[in-house]
């Protein structure tokens, strides 16, 4: 065990709801780092004792090193969420792309370990990680976007990393002391679901270095929402700034010439009839051609994430509506402020961005881009 790394099973306290993690210690749980770790009453039982009573004490070494790499990134944002399959990867992609595209310099670090989805978003598949004497390069977008991930790293994109958390916090430690991202304006963290070794280690490693907060996505209904609360609560306990919520995949939203009209043939088969509806409207009443239609597809009769946030007292930023055009742009790995394809969801995602940068008041050469750069 190094230096003020979680044991795996270590002992739960605090009424064994909250179990012992470093850097947070619980209120039982001395923490592996004290001189008290595996020797203290509330040690007694727990299967880490002996490796907590015998592991090397005091600041880890490597967090000197993290926060020399680090001392040239002036903002760092987390990207999390409760539950996966919510697009939060899809949503630190675009963030990514708006941010650089407002000239700034933004390096986007993928730690999703187990589901590395951050390559094909960014449209990099199959490229290769290069040493320097610098250190690890970023994979670059543009002169100005750089990632990280260890989808780069991987034989062939279907193998799977079946790594327990020591091995997975390691990778991530490299990832902040070993990348060579120079001066960044930005750098995004597209963290996995959950609140568990990823999440802790993260936290743990840039604490020194100051991290700006996190922005949690979310979908409206209520089974991804009671993640979400729990996401919130993580992020209050480590002492990590909520910027806001993403409401994500908030009703199916898209031009109504974009959709496919079908109806039940003679045996029950789907007969497409789009020709002839859009035909119908060109002829009859043109006007329905410039509409965008929108349907509910999660219910959200609760409230949604804009309750939950009242309810918790963290910002909302806003909803995205699902469409279809924006997975389009994720899966080809491309920008979805390029062109008009996006016309849906484009706008509301630049409106949240500029929303945050004034809101958060960082300096003036940011707003300034802001407000002179839109994407």
């Amino acid at each position: 065990m190094e230096n003020g790394e979680v044991p795996e099973d270590a002992n739960e306290s605090m009424n064994c709801s909250k179990p012992c993690v470093s850097g947070f210690p619980s209120t039982d749980c001395p923490g592996p780092q004290s001189e008290s770790a595996g020797k203290s009453d509330s040690c007694q039982g727990c299967p880490n004792q002996e490796a907590c009573a015998t592991a090397p004490k005091g600041p880890d070494p490597d967090l000197v090193a993290i926060a020399e790499r680090m001392a040239t990134v002036k903002h760092k944002i987390l990207i999390l969420s409760g539950k996966g399959g919510v697009g939060k990867s899809t949503f630190s992609a675009q963030l990514s792309f708006a941010l650089a595209s407002l000239d700034f310099q933004v390096g986007l670090l993928d730690i999703d370990i187990c589901g590395p989805s951050i390559p094909k978003m960014l449209g990099l598949e199959g490229q290769d990680i290069h040493q320097s004497n610098l250190g690890w390069s970023p994979i670059y977008v543009e002169s100005n976007l750089g990632v990280m991930s260890v989808g780069f790293m991987l034989p062939n994109p279907d193998e799977a990393v079946i790594w327990r958390g020591p091995r997975k916090n390691g990778l991530i430690k490299q990832f902040l002391k070993d990348v060579h991202w120079g001066e960044l304006d930005f750098l995004v963290v597209d963290a996995p679901p959950g609140t568990s070794d990823e999440h802790i280690s993260i936290v743990q490693f840039l604490q020194a270095t100051g991290i700006d907060g996190a922005i949690i996505v979310t979908t409206p209904q209520q089974v991804s929402l009671i993640d979400v609360r729990k996401e919130v609560s993580f992020c209050k306990k480590v002492g990590v700034e909520v910027l806001g919520v993403v409401e994500n995949m908030s009703g199916l939203s898209q031009p109504l010439t974009d959709f496919k009209f079908m109806k039940a043939g003679e045996h029950g088969e789907q007969v497409d009839v789009t020709k002839a509806v859009l035909d119908c409207m060109r002829e009859k009443a043109p006007e329905l051609l410039e509409l965008v239609a929108f349907t509910e597809v999660f219910d959200s009769s609760a409230g949604g994430a804009a309750e939950m946030c009242r309810e918790m007292g963290v910002p909302f930023l806003g909803k995205v509506p699902l469409d279809p055009q924006l997975c389009k742009a994720a899966e080809e790995g491309r920008s979805c402020f390029e062109g008009q394809s996006c016309r849906v969801s484009a706008p509301v995602l630049r409106g949240m961005i500029e929303k945050l940068l004034k809101v958060k008041e960082w300096n003036q050469d940011e707003l300034q881009h802001a407000e002179n750069g839109r994407v």
